[in-house]
């Protein structure tokens, strides 16, 4: 017998701190606002960094013998040692180009101060680059990290894997968020780049969608060897609060609807130490997008995300 599905029932206001199925299905008709993504697209933020998307997949046909020119990356190293003699791998173009999209559902994506959480902003972002990538013709799939779940779909081409990616955006959500309460470390991004590198497969078009909380040298060398193989663009999302901490005349009051924690006045100097961690961190991505040609964006939590898109992509 299968398993049930998951109901998913709308709680008022609570679409600001999970993402909702009804909501993320109805964005399908605002994907269609997006421009394709076959053609070269320019990032509009400082630095314009420029990528020529790589156009369809590549999948593995056969091998042959080695012939003077050939590129040694693609060298066929198992056909190679069991004849003892170099064979080269041959690719053919796919029909459909693979779309993958990852979104980081760790604990520090169900936080914000205006807007909606971050988790919600990227499940937003992540549904409309679905639904544009079905009507797009291309293969969607992708997964969804926490710290002590992993979900994941493989690429296929049709209206029904997208929405299922939906509804995976829509059901993960309240595990996911409920983990937020207790101890622990961060699950370490460096792991999903990891798992990420293994399945995107050459050629493909992947989406990273996260706060990037715990970038670091690690992260970023998954991050360009990923960029070796595939087309790989950044979203990194934030609430305000994350950038800068505002000044306080007294104590404050921050809660998350199930714990609440006084803050005593900030003085100017740790402001200023709080805003220039953050600044780090971004100046840390800005830097490796240049080096590696990513397309990078950074998404606020009280952004529009289809406007937010059309931006990245370049369109008016």
């Amino acid at each position: 017998m299968s398993a049930a599905q998951p109901v998913i029932v709308p709680v008022p206001g609570l679409e600001r701190v999970e993402p909702q199925l009804r909501e993320l299905m109805s964005l399908a008709a605002g994907a269609r606002a997006l421009p394709s993504w076959s053609r070269s697209i320019r990032a509009r933020q400082s630095g314009q960094f420029l990528s020529t998307l790589r156009g369809r997949g590549m999948e593995y046909d056969e091998s042959r013998p080695y012939q003077p020119g050939d590129d040694i990356r693609q060298l066929d190293w198992r056909v190679t040692a069991r004849t003892g003699k170099p064979h080269t791998k041959l690719f053919r173009e796919e029909r459909e180009r693979p779309v993958f999209l990852c979104v980081d559902y760790r604990r520090p994506m169900f936080f914000a101060t205006r807007g909606v959480f971050k988790a919600v902003q990227a499940a937003r972002l992540a549904a409309l680059l679905a639904w544009r990538a079905q009507q797009n013709g291309d293969r969607v799939g992708g997964f969804v990290f926490a710290d002590a779940e992993h979900h994941e779909l493989p690429p296929r081409r049709s209206r029904t894997a997208a929405l299922q990616w939906v509804k995976l955006l829509a059901a993960s959500a309240p595990a996911c968020r409920g983990a937020t309460i207790g101890g622990g470390d961060l699950a370490p991004l460096t792991a999903a780049l990891t798992r990420l590198q293994r399945v995107a497969k050459p050629g493909s078009l992947v989406f990273l969608i996260s706060d990037f909380r715990g970038y670091d040298d690690s992260a970023a060398a998954a991050l360009a060897r990923l960029a070796q193989h595939t087309d790989t663009i950044l979203l990194a999302v934030h609430d305000v609060l994350e950038a800068e901490f505002p000044g306080l005349d007294g104590p404050a009051l921050v809660a998350d609807g199930r714990r609440s924690l006084q803050l005593a006045g900030i003085t100017a100097s740790q402001r200023a130490d709080y805003a220039a961690q953050f600044e780090r961190r971004s100046a840390a991505l800005r830097d490796l997008a240049r080096a590696q040609r990513l397309l990078f964006s950074v998404v606020t939590t009280d952004a529009d995300p289809l406007a937010a898109l059309m931006r990245l992509f370049g369109a008016r």
